[in-house]
This record gives C-alpha cells, structure tokens and sequence, in this order.
C-alpha cells in the first residue's frame, strides 16, 4: 500500500493531470515514498447519492462500485496528491465526486446544528492540490484551487503545496514547461519528505 496516493482527475488519456501528478510521484518515489498514480477515468463510480448510510456503518455501504477499491488506498496513504484540470471555473466532475466520496469520512452528532469530526484527523496527514487550465489569468481558474482544499482541511489534512497552472490546453503539453514540471518535482519531493518525517 502507498505512502502517496497521487489521483489525476483529467478524462484525457495522456492529459496534462496526468503528466503532473505522474512526475510529482516519481520524485516521491525518489525521495523515499512508496507512491502509487490512479487515473480516476479507469474507475466506474458514482458520486455521493446522499443515502447518509455511511453515518451509522462509519463506511460509503450505499454504493457497490469501483470507488471501493479507491477506499483503502486513502486510508492507508498519508500523503495525498489532487491534481485536475479546471471545467467551467471549477474541479472535473470526478474529481468532485472522488471529494465527495469522502463523506464516509466525518462522524456527526445528533444534535442540531450537527458537530462534526473526520476519522481521518490526528493521523499527520499531508496533501498536494494542484489545477492546470488555459485560463490566462489566475483568478479564471475560479473555485478549482479551494474545491479541493477545503474539503482536504476538513479531513485534517496539511496542505504542504499548491500549484496553479495558467495558459496550457493541448493534452501533454505540459511537459513542454520546464517551470510546472520543475515545480512538480519539488512538490512531490515536499510531500514525501513530509510523509516520511
């Protein structure tokens, strides 16, 4: 099982997500990490349906799908790498459904308003968010960026890096920018050096 779970939300076969998150493994790997890449095109999953199952069985029970393979790897990386391509200002529909998915995560109390804790905190988590775009300026990435870190937080995760990235479309092209990819090294080196302590 990994210490990094790198999950690229691209639906492009070869895209600029998967480039990314690709070369911040490898440099993981390279610092030490055992460090795996999914693709979540390659599973068959639904998102979240609402059926609130998971607050009593402390597990997503509701759906039998291929996000149950997705599960342990979660559970067992303390390291997270998020990496999409920004949709209309925002994360891919996966990459919002992979979130999603999460919810089985959080204990709820009875009360109202409802307090609420993840069972992923305490655990020294760290996480690496990153969005790639042809967006010429930063702020037309729109909510990509916090989609993915407000959640992560509220899981207890540290975000240990981000990386934006602005004006690349064509799929692999981004291994063409020497910056972005120089930048994924590091992160992925962060990340692992964090993980390991």
């Amino acid at each position: 099982m990994p210490d990094i779970l790198a999950v690229s939300a691209t639906p492009r076969r070869g895209g600029n997500s998967d480039r990314m998150a690709e070369a911040m493994a490898e440099q993981a790997r390279k610092a030490g990490a055992e460090a795996e890449v999914i693709r979540l095109r390659d599973y068959t999953f639904d998102s979240c349906i609402g059926c609130e199952a998971c607050r009593k069985d402390k597990a997503c029970t509701g759906l039998k799908d291929g996000f149950q393979l997705i599960y342990p790897l979660i559970e067992e990386a303390k390291g997270l790498i998020l990496v999409t391509p920004v949709h209309t200002y925002n994360v891919t529909a996966m990459m919002k459904a992979f979130i999603d998915r999460m919810y089985c995560y959080y204990n709820f109390s009875d009360g109202f308003p409802r307090e609420w804790s993840s069972r992923l905190a305490g655990q020294g988590r760290k996480a690496v968010i990153s969005c790639i775009g042809e967006q010429v300026e930063e702020e037309n990435l729109g909510l990509a960026m916090p989609a993915m870190r407000m959640p992560l937080e509220s899981h207890d995760y540290e975000i240990v890096g981000e990386l934006p990235v602005l004006e690349v479309f064509k799929a692999g092209k981004v291994r063409e920018r020497e910056d972005v990819m120089g930048r994924c090294a590091q992160l992925g080196e962060t990340l692992a050096k964090s993980v390991l302590g």
